[in-house]
């Protein structure tokens, strides 16, 4: 399902909303925070990405060894082929 892209006239809405809801004096603190959560979020998203890469190529490695035997085997004749 694809998410429909934000237009001006929706963005000046959400703006407007925004300023009644907190008001003028609070929309720097209310932006400062929101980008600290975008920033954190984004982190964490890398970190979480870089640690799936890390323990597919452990599993990779322990595939390795076990390929390696049986190609051996099959070269030596000791396991028939179907």
């Amino acid at each position: 399902m694809a998410f429909p892209t934000i237009g001006a006239t929706e963005g000046i809405i959400i703006l407007v909303v925004v300023l009644i809801v907190f008001g003028v004096g609070k929309l720097p603190q209310v932006g400062g925070a929101l980008g600290k959560g975008l920033r954190e979020f984004r982190r964490g998203k890398a970190g979480l990405i870089e640690e799936i890469g890390e323990e597919e190529e452990e599993e990779e490695e322990e595939e390795t060894p076990k390929r390696k035997r049986a190609a051996k085997k099959l070269t030596e004749g000791k396991t028939k082929v179907k």
